[in-house]
């Protein structure tokens, strides 16, 4: 579960870091952001990594047709995408979906935790409180009454 939590964190990272440099490279209004962009996503998840073949959630294979596929879009007048390309883009689609599912879980699994932490805290408060409340009571009788009361501890 640590591992899963560990990926989901980094592909959210990653999708942060990817929509930011779209709104950078394209403006706010998502209506001008192209479907998909091989170059930036290439460049946001090559970052940092050693091995600049590495990109976040592709292949390699996938990553050189990426590189591939957009030095011929960029001599030719067409841009498409092939649609072995097409059918990765759709699965990573379908990868992000799976994920912010199990976040959407995850985050609602930890909240309920934290609440019934916060409820056991209050709780163990409350029994303290009704401990010493009744420890005072005894040795206040203790003390009233002139007999010896038993120590409780």
């Amino acid at each position: 579960m640590f591992i899963e939590l560990n990926m989901m964190i980094i592909f959210f990272y990653f999708q942060e870091t990817y929509n930011n440099q779209l709104r950078e490279r394209y403006g706010d209004d998502i209506l001008t952001h192209p479907e998909f962009d091989p170059d930036l996503w290439m460049e946001v998840g090559s970052s940092g990594e050693p091995d600049k073949n590495r990109v976040y959630g592709l292949s390699n294979t996938t990553a050189d047709n990426l590189r591939s596929a957009h030095s011929v879009s960029t001599v030719g007048s067409s841009q498409s995408i092939t649609s072995s390309q097409s059918k990765e883009f759709v699965a990573l689609q379908q990868h992000k979906a799976q994920l912010t599912e199990k976040y959407g879980h995850l985050s609602a699994e930890y909240a309920q935790l934290k609440a019934s932490h916060a409820e056991q805290r209050a709780e163990s408060a409350q029994q303290k409180a009704a401990y010493e409340q009744l420890r005072e009571m005894v040795m206040n009788m203790a003390t009233h009454s002139g007999t010896c009361a038993p120590n409780p501890f």
